[in-house]
């Protein structure tokens, strides 16, 4: 078996903290049990470019008890938990390609490890991994029935490709979920980003002034949460009715010029690129905190930002200080990469769970409904959405309601009135 890892000695810690992530998925062990006795997935070969995580790991160990052979690599160079990577490799036999802090080129050559793997559907998180498949003759995977994209980033390329008339597959955007981005967003990513923040610098977030570029599902997370610890929260926007609803939820907004004089810790959200640039880092305060909780590094004009520094050291882990012409200070995190994996663990399990679920579920559709799907990008249906909410609640040992055979009607109906 081939496969490319920091170390293999670090397979029992790493099995350990599966082990852990596994206690807070109940959701995804109860598709295990399913997946075990049924075998749906058995002689598929999956491709899976994730964050190589603990609760990565317990999705792998999922798709492995439904049949399928798995292949995984990183999806970003500083995502891996090295330990997690050699405990796959190890006890679960699954060929693994990656290694936290990879440079570009290895990042892409375990890409191609992967695709060797001649998978025949694909799991994806930021679509490096499809955009790579379309760059090659649509003979060389012409085998690959369909795939699955995580997070916004990937779905908005998806979504370029498919417009576009190239896409080459039907691919499920697990990110549209509700399941997944009202809670794997919000609540995930609002609480990680956090956590990346204060574990890289260790600094006081009460009364900082914390900016927030973008309002959706995780800007709106990471804005409750940096509330939370007693944060003065500004947003920026682009979009009014966004920026409306910031105001309405308690923010300050303004634009990004005005934010870059005032703002003592900044955090990208948008999936989009150079929001802060080289006219905002010089109108940064000398001690500025920059971070991206974005899917790539491009967010942040790292480029523009090295040419005002005379000087740049790692001053901490993850933390690098950019000295500028005039003597300022500006530090920027974990490199500009995803803060919440680059300095901390990524999400929660628990919320992981709901999103690994809809990963689940989704590929078993595709090996069912392949056939019936055009090259498009496709929304979770609706009744695995229902379905994951509902085994989530039921883990939680919390009831709701049903409509009565009344209340169905009434809702049906359009006689009845004032």
């Amino acid at each position: 078996m081939n496969y490319d890892i920091k170390d293999l000695k670090l397979a029992k810690k790493g099995a350990l903290r599966i082990e852990w992530a596994r206690n807070n998925m109940p959701v995804l062990s109860l598709i295990e049990k399913r997946f075990s006795n049924e075998k749906p997935l058995k002689g598929y070969r999956i491709a899976a470019c994730l964050h190589v995580t603990t609760e990565t790991g317990v999705l792998m160990e999922t798709l492995k008890a439904g049949g399928a052979q798995v292949a995984l690599c990183a999806s970003n160079p500083l995502s891996t938990q090295d330990d997690v990577a050699s405990a796959l490799v190890k006890d679960l036999k699954i060929p693994v390609f990656s290694i936290k802090g990879e440079d570009t080129k290895r990042y892409y050559r375990h890409i191609e490890a992967v695709l060797a793997f001649k998978p025949d559907i694909t799991m994806d998180d930021g679509a490096d991994l499809v955009s790579s498949i379309h760059r090659r003759s649509p003979a060389a995977h012409r085998n690959i029935i369909g795939g699955t994209e995580e997070t916004t980033t990937g779905v908005i390329r998806l979504r370029a490709l498919a417009n576009q008339g190239k896409l080459r597959y039907p691919i499920i955007a697990v990110n549209d979920a509700q399941t997944k981005h009202l809670f794997d967003n919000r609540y995930g990513t609002g609480q990680s980003t956090v956590d990346g923040v204060v574990r890289a610098t260790n600094k006081l977030l009460a009364g900082a002034n914390f900016v927030i570029c973008g309002y959706g599902w995780c800007g709106r997370g990471v804005a409750m949460r940096a509330k939370g610890m007693a944060s003065r929260v500004i947003v920026v926007e682009v979009d009014p009715l966004r920026a409306l609803e910031a105001i309405m939820d308690g923010y300050e907004v303004m634009t990004i010029k005005e934010a870059a004089g005032t703002g003592e810790v900044f955090v990208t959200t948008t999936g989009d690129t150079s929001v802060i640039r080289k006219e905002h880092f010089t109108l940064m305060k000398s001690g500025a905190i920059i971070a991206n909780a974005g899917h790539f590094n491009v967010e942040i004009d790292i480029p523009a930002l090295e040419k005002l520094s005379k000087k740049k050291k790692r001053i901490r882990e993850f933390v690098d200080e950019y000295i500028m012409k005039d003597g300022r200070k500006i530090y920027l995190l974990g490199e500009g990469r995803l803060i919440n994996l680059a300095a901390a663990e990524g999400h929660p399990a628990q919320v992981m769970d709901m999103s690994f679920a809809n990963q689940a579920l989704s590929v078993e559709y595709i090996v069912k409904h392949h056939r019936s799907l055009k090259k498009d990008v496709y929304k979770v249906p609706p009744d695995i959405d229902e379905k994951i909410a509902a085994l989530k609640l039921r883990s939680m040992g919390i009831k709701i309601d049903s409509l009565t055979n009344e209340q169905k009607k009434y809702l049906s109906s359009w006689e009845i009135g004032t």
